[in-house]
């Protein structure tokens, strides 16, 4: 066993003193860990507002398990980790603040859990300091109480890599072989492909180290995780491989493509940038983006001085190839792609920064610290910024999309009903309506099936102004809406629909 994996080494500096305390010291820990987390769900209930209505990708993942509106067509590269967490709720009632205020709650105790599966590998101010520049960047705030994977594959990532550290340093501990299992499954059910990228580098070094154990405990949790992706890809796909086809061409046929100022420029708070054809923000907004790489490496010289490779080289590996696809292989660009890559550099990243503003006897390092500091405020404040005018932005489309079903149910389209066209998932949702696509990326009807509808339940068809109503609706009547335009069908019986 060598010194880089032992939780508490020998001579490893006088820095790594701190992990060698006793139970007040763990319980200082500890405390502090939760109050991190406590404020992580504060943070979320204050500043993205829990009334803020469900977005387009939240209405498909949530419409999976209530019954207040039809499912959502399923695509292909989705997974049913996100209706499996918001069942609890979403099962049995349609509040938007009451999911909000579970996810917020449940993700507050995610932070809690997997931060402190690292005490003994990192000290305490360390794992605060981490789960402190995590929760509280913007991106990690806005999706917190929102129904999507991205941060749950961030906890699963941390959680795995963790348990898979103690694990490696201590063949006995049961429980964090139980954790890297649990760690992988979680990935895989929220994000299969990110669960296979973040746990690559872990199974390398399991298969040259030989560390079997460690190696079944990652392919079980995979397998387990992953399991109903891959059955649901053969029943309803055609098999794995053309799964896995269909969702790169749906994400926009993956391959060589340098996305890293697609990226960068998102990180003005576009949740999607889909094409990045938006200009580069300013410096202010993404200095913080380009400094991460610089402290991850000094935390790299850091822990080889100190002989404690093993904890902070095995968390940068993971979060260098969970981002590779993001950075290198997709055309367009979504801030929380990166989520889980952040949550693993978080770690290194406090550790440096605690390195560089204090000495080596625990006592600061005056000016240093100051810097450090302020520039840390400046960040805060720029974080702060950007989520409230994104939050601000998200919701008034939200309200849009709501406003503009109230006006169809006006109009008479009421469940049961269709609506096809522009923003129809969405729109569809807040109307009680089924959603329908004959061609894109939700492609699930044909022309011949939507007419044969209008005989049945009221159908619209969405379009923005000035776009051209598809063929089949253009004699339909005509009424705008909240930057919609929509032309519903001859009401069933009253002819002309066909």
């Amino acid at each position: 066993m060598t010194q880089g994996t032992r939780p508490m080494p020998v001579g490893a500096g006088r820095r790594d003193g701190v992990l060698v305390s006793g139970r007040s010291g763990r319980a200082r820990g500890d405390i502090l860990l939760a109050a991190v987390a406590a404020a992580f769900t504060l943070l979320q209930l204050l500043l993205v507002r829990p009334a803020m209505g469900l977005g387009w990708d939240e209405i498909v993942y949530v419409s999976q398990v209530a019954d207040d509106a039809p499912a959502a067509f399923f695509s292909a590269p989705r997974a049913r980790g996100v209706p499996l967490l918001v069942w609890p709720v979403a099962s049995w009632s349609s509040s938007t603040i009451l999911l909000r205020v579970y996810l917020a709650v449940l993700s507050g105790l995610a932070l809690y859990l997997v931060l402190r599966v690292w005490r003994g590998l990192f000290p305490a101010r360390v794992l605060a300091g981490a789960g402190v520049f995590f929760a509280t960047l913007w991106v990690t705030l806005f999706y917190g109480p929102q129904a999507m994977p991205n941060l749950w594959v961030a906890f699963g990532a941390l959680l795995c890599v963790g348990c898979f550290l103690r694990a490696r340093a201590d063949r006995f501990d049961r429980w964090a072989l139980w954790g890297v299992l649990a760690g992988a499954l979680l990935m895989a059910w929220m994000r299969p492909t990110d669960a296979v990228w973040v746990t690559l580098p872990l199974l390398v070094l399991a298969a040259v180290a030989r560390h079997w154990r460690l190696g079944a405990a990652l392919v079980t949790g995979l397998a387990a995780g992953g399991i109903q992706w891959v059955i649901e890809a053969y029943v309803s796909y055609g098999g794995l491989r053309e799964r896995l086809n269909e969702a790169s061409r749906i994400q926009g046929d993956l391959g060589w493509n340098l996305a890293v100022d697609d990226q960068l420029r998102s990180l003005v708070g576009r949740a999607l940038c889909r094409p990045c054809d938006v200009p580069t923000p300013g410096p202010a907004v993404y200095a913080w983006w380009l400094v991460l790489p610089l402290l991850a490496a000094y935390a790299l010289v850091i822990a080889v001085r100190a002989g404690r490779t093993a904890r902070t080289v095995v968390p940068l590996a993971c979060a260098a190839t969970v981002a590779f696809p993001y950075l290198f292989l997709i055309g367009y660009a979504a801030p929380r792609f990166l989520l889980p890559a952040y949550a693993l550099l978080a770690l290194p990243v406090a550790d440096a920064l605690l390195h560089l503003a204090t000495r080596p006897n625990g006592r600061p390092r005056p000016v240093v610290a100051a810097v450090v500091a302020l520039a840390s405020a400046g960040h805060l404040v720029m974080q702060y910024i950007v989520l409230d005018r994104t939050v601000d932005r998200t919701t008034a489309a939200r309200v849009d999309w709501a406003r503009s079903a109230a006006e169809l149910n006006r109009l008479g389209v009421r469940a049961p009903c269709l609506l096809t066209g522009d923003e129809a998932i969405p729109v569809a949702y807040y109307t009680g309506c089924a959603s329908g696509a004959i061609s894109g990326n939700n492609a699930n009807t044909t022309t011949a099936e939507i007419l044969r509808t209008t005989r049945t339940i009221p159908v619209g068809a969405l379009s923005f102004p000035g776009h051209q109503a598809p063929r089949y609706a253009q004699d339909w009547e005509l009424h705008r809406l909240h930057g919609l335009e929509v032309r519903i069908a001859p009401a069933p019986g009253a002819g002309g629909a066909g």
